[in-house]
């Protein structure tokens, strides 16, 4: 009589062979914020594509869900240079049974294996912004920064019914409108309020981003 059996089954080799599998059978969507929107704020992992090619592989958890990583993606992408917004889709599959397993390197190890470059994973486009030492950062020239840089000549529209403006009210929107990121003094290390001298001074303003820049 045989009572006693055992069983060895490689979860993750299937849960890849399923999502590479469900990816191969999908359609890509334009990463826009319509489409995007559309997306449940879910754990799961996703693939960009830029113009058809596989570029990125990502993942999230319910912490931080797949419309809003998609969403940051997405903003990121049409504030840069040498790239077309309408280029770039995505495919996405939520995973609802989330395991230790870590499914991102699982599916870029399999893609790598496949000579499939993923040009944009460890380019430094899904690492978050790292505040004011940016600005003294070098990156090789295949950083996604160095391919693609913030495009300043980007217009912005500062509502406010005086012929000239306070240099912290125009800061703010212009924080608000623009797809990168805009930083500037406040009163304090954990204050959120702009500097006193920003908020004195005033300033006249043309259209492009990189003219609003230069003036103040």
């Amino acid at each position: 009589m045989v009572f006693f059996k055992e069983l060895e089954f490689d979860l993750p080799s299937a849960l890849l062979k399923e999502l590479v599998a469900l990816f191969d059978q999908m359609e890509s969507g334009p990463l826009n914020d319509v489409a995007v929107e559309t997306v449940s704020e879910d754990q799961g992992v996703y693939q960009l594509l830029f113009r058809g090619e596989l570029v990125y592989i990502g993942k999230t958890d319910a912490d931080a869900g797949l419309r809003q990583r998609l969403l940051r993606h997405s903003k990121k992408i049409r504030s840069r240079m040498n790239l077309d917004q309408s280029e770039v889709s995505f495919k996405v599959v939520r995973v609802y049974v989330f395991t230790a397993m870590d499914l991102e390197e699982l599916l870029i190890k399999h893609y790598k294996s496949s000579s499939i470059p993923l040009s944009w994973n460890f380019s430094g486009f899904g690492s978050n912004d790292p505040g004011r030492n940016r600005d003294k950062s070098k990156v090789k020239a295949s950083h996604f920064d160095r391919l693609y840089p913030i495009d300043l000549n980007v217009e912005v529209c500062v509502l406010q019914q005086e012929s000239s403006y306070s240099v912290a009210e125009v800061l703010k929107q212009m924080k608000e409108q623009l797809a990168y990121t805009v930083r500037f003094q406040g009163q304090g290390e954990r204050s959120k309020k702009p500097h006193q001298d920003l908020v004195e001074r005033k300033v006249v303003l043309r259209k492009e981003a990189d003219s609003v820049l230069s003036i103040l």
